[in-house]
This record gives structure tokens, C-alpha cells and sequence, in this order.
């Protein structure tokens, strides 16, 4: 979890993006991509509008909005791209998140300004975000998985029943 986005900030690509557009895609992208469980991303920004599946690393299940930070929650998925980005984290690297997304830019004296045309597609794991401070932070949930050896168990039970040679286990 972690700020993935930022409203009216000039980015290190040099642009802002103005909170109501913000606001309006990201409704569209709850409303649909995160509702219907496809608020997938890549690792790395790809040039492509296409999410490619076979590149997909993580799931985006939530957003919430903290003054001009837009916050989100991301599942990182077991696939090869995700776990290249657990092994990556595991190892103490902060990754960063960048959004993906088309429409046109107006320059305003020095500073690109995303305009209203601005489809948001997804967002993406990157080493170097153009946000300041879209790190994400990890945070571990959910309920832990103990597992027991069941083996010892298993090997007193056959010792019993085929300790007199006529085993009825396989």
C-alpha cells in the first residue's frame, strides 16, 4: 500500500494532473477494472495501451484518496512477474508505481499539463516513479498458513497395521 498518484504536483515527467480528471478516472477504473477483479499491471512501463497478460505482476483491489494523494492497495500475484517483484522486495528494494494512460498535454510555460482527453489504463511496477514518493510499502494480511508433518504420523500407522506382513496400505 502506498501513494500511487498525485494531484496538481508537477511530476519528474515535467506534468500535473489536475485532481478532477484524477478523480474522474479513477471512479471509471473502481467502477469498473478493480470492481470486476482486471486492475492488473506490468512490471516495468511497457509503450503499449495493451496489458499484457503475460507480463502482468500485481492486482489492484483498492484506492482511497488523502488530501491530493490518491492511495492504493495491490495484490502482488504469483506469476513471473510478480515474483520477480516479491524476490525484489525481499531483497530491500523499494519499488515504485507509475500510472499508464493516454490523452494529450498542453504546455503551460514549462510545465506539461495532462488535459481533460486522459484515459487512465493502469498502473505499473517501476524502479523510478515520476510521482514523488510512489513507493509502495509492503504489509502482510490475512490469516497465517501453519502446516504440520503429517509424515511421522502416517509411518507409526502403517508400522501397525503392516507389522504382520499383510499390509492394507499402498
Amino acid at each position: 500500500r502506498g501513494i500511487i498518484q498525485r494531484a496538481g504536483v508537477k511530476n519528474h515527467n515535467g506534468r500535473i494532473y489536475e485532481q478532477a480528471i484524477l478523480e474522474r478516472e479513477i471512479k471509471k477504473y473502481i467502477d469498473g477494472p478493480v470492481r470486476e477483479k482486471r486492475a492488473l499491471g506490468e512490471l516495468d512501463h511497457p509503450e503499449s495501451s495493451i496489458i499484457n497478460l503475460k507480463n502482468v505482476s500485481h492486482l489492484i483491489t483498492d484506492f482511497w484518496w488523502d488530501g491530493d494523494n490518491v492511495l492504493g492497495k495491490i495484490e502482488i500475484l504469483p506469476t513471473p512477474s510478480g515474483n520477480i517483484v516479491k524476490e525484489l522486495i525481499k531483497s530491500g528494494v523499494t519499488v515504485g508505481v507509475s500510472s499508464r494512460g493516454m490523452g494529450s498535454l498542453e504546455d503551460r510555460g514549462g510545465v506539461m499539463e495532462v488535459q481533460d482527453d486522459f484515459e487512465l489504463l493502469c498502473w505499473d511496477f517501476v524502479s523510478t516513479p515520476s510521482n514523488p514518493g510512489s513507493f509502495m510499502h509492503m504489509i502482510k494480511e490475512g490469516k497465517e498458513n501453519i502446516t504440520y508433518d503429517y509424515n511421522n504420523v502416517n509411518n507409526i500407522i502403517r508400522e501397525i497395521l503392516c507389522s504382520k506382513g499383510n499390509c492394507p496400505i499402498f
